[in-house]
């Protein structure tokens, strides 16, 4: 039984109000998020899609497959993307021990940085300072070296639900048309486990929100 709702409460957001959780806007924009990547095929069919709607996203990727996929890493700076860090190895905050958990944030980061230092890209179109928790897994004691560190914590608005198997493609897709809204912040996942869904989504997603006016832009900085 799933317990994660698919839009964040309210309440929630203001229990953990030195997260961010969506982006106060008058303007149509959503922004489009991606976890666990870079990913062979998967990530290189999301930015072929992305770039045909001159979509912009926020991709938060894990170290070690950023030091595997630097080629597909690196173009998702060069198309503009923003980039967060997921950890090195994704795991569960709250097993985790802070001194641990920051060291794989900040091995992620080098990874980040060594990667980046040779490409022609604005430093403002990065995001290399945003961190999502995988899981949404963070304890107070994380959260707090991080933002001292500099990082600003992203969470969402909206989960797709693409990475669990008892969701279905069109209950996925309607995760997000049901319940996004201006700047809202949603999560889909360019993994292997979420592909299926993820690749049945997106498609519908983008072509509903733009036919309605929508942007899609990277999570600011």
């Amino acid at each position: 039984m799933n317990f994660i709702p698919v839009k964040t409460p309210t309440l929630a957001k203001r229990w953990f109000s030195s997260y961010v959780w969506d982006i106060k806007t008058k303007e149509n924009v959503l922004y489009l998020t991606f976890d666990d990547g870079p990913t062979p095929s998967i990530t290189e069919w999301t930015l072929d899609l992305l770039k045909q709607y001159d979509a912009k996203a926020t991709f938060f990727c894990i170290g070690n497959n950023i030091d595997r996929h630097p080629h597909i890493f690196q173009r998702i700076v060069k198309e503009g993307h923003a980039i967060g860090n997921h950890t090195y190895n994704h795991p569960r905050g709250w097993k985790t021990k802070t001194d641990a958990y920051c060291s794989e944030v900040k091995k992620t980061q080098k990874s980040i940085k060594s990667n980046i230092k040779n490409i022609d890209s604005n430093s403002d179109s990065l995001g290399k300072n945003l961190f999502r928790p995988p899981y949404g897994q963070i304890t107070s004691a994380q959260g707090k070296v991080l933002r001292r560190l500099g990082f600003k914590i992203i969470m969402w608005d909206v989960l797709a639900f693409d990475w669990m198997d008892s969701v279905t493609e069109e209950e996925c897709l309607q995760n997000v048309i049901s319940k996004a809204k201006r700047g809202s912040i949603i999560v889909f996942h360019d993994s292997v486990k979420a592909s299926k869904r993820m690749q049945y989504a997106l498609p519908k997603v983008l072509d509903y929100f733009s036919e309605r006016g929508f942007e899609f832009k990277r999570i600011p900085e």
